[in-house]
Order: structure tokens, then C-alpha cells, then sequence
């Protein structure tokens, strides 16, 4: 998966198509991603020991990866991203649109 925790997504598909929003987690195993504040859901609770009180609670759900492209930080484009190695043999995530190795 070429996206991170922290890294800042725009979305391309569904009813938040083209906000950008900034990743909280990343599930691999699941091809999966939350974004900050986008795709919210409505979960009822029952009141128990963490929430005194009951009722609607608001949290986000996880995109399919495939639907958010990742945006560079130094063009502000949403990009693809290459891999790179470099000298010590690491290997660097690249924006393909301005070459730049991104953190």
C-alpha cells in the first residue's frame, strides 16, 4: 500500500468524491483506510462504563484504498507514486508528476 498514516488523500469516487481529507489509519490486510472527517456513519449505543449516556455517535468508516489518490506535499497535485531505492538502499515513495521524494 503506498499510503500512510498522516498522509493528506483526495477522494475520487462516491458521495465525498473530490474533498481531501488527511489519513487516521491504514489497514493493509484490508485494502482499507479512515480518513479525517469524511465518510461519516451513525452508530446507536446502549449507555455503558466509556459513554454515561446513550444515543447517535458519529465516527468515520474506512474507504477502499483504490478510491483516494494520494496528494504531494511540495506540488499539491494528487498523484501516483513510484518506488525508489536509494543510496543506503532504502526505498523512497516519489511523486510522478514533480520527482520529488515525499516523507
Amino acid at each position: 500500500m503506498q499510503i500512510k498514516k498522516n498522509d493528506n488523500v483526495l477522494v475520487t469516487t462516491g458521495k465525498e468524491k473530490g474533498k481531501r481529507g488527511r489519513v487516521i489509519a491504514v489497514y493493509p490486510a484490508l485494502n482499507r483506510l479512515l480518513v479525517e472527517k469524511l465518510n461519516m456513519i451513525k452508530r446507536h449505543t446502549r449507555p455503558n462504563q466509556q459513554l454515561k449516556q446513550g444515543g447517535i455517535v458519529e465516527k468515520e468508516s474506512p474507504f477502499s484504498a483504490s478510491n483516494v489518490r494520494l496528494i504531494c506535499p511540495k506540488c499539491d497535485k494528487p498523484t501516483s507514486v513510484a518506488r525508489q531505492a536509494s543510496d543506503e538502499g532504502k526505498r523512497a515513495r516519489v511523486c510522478k508528476n514533480c520527482n520529488e521524494t515525499m516523507g
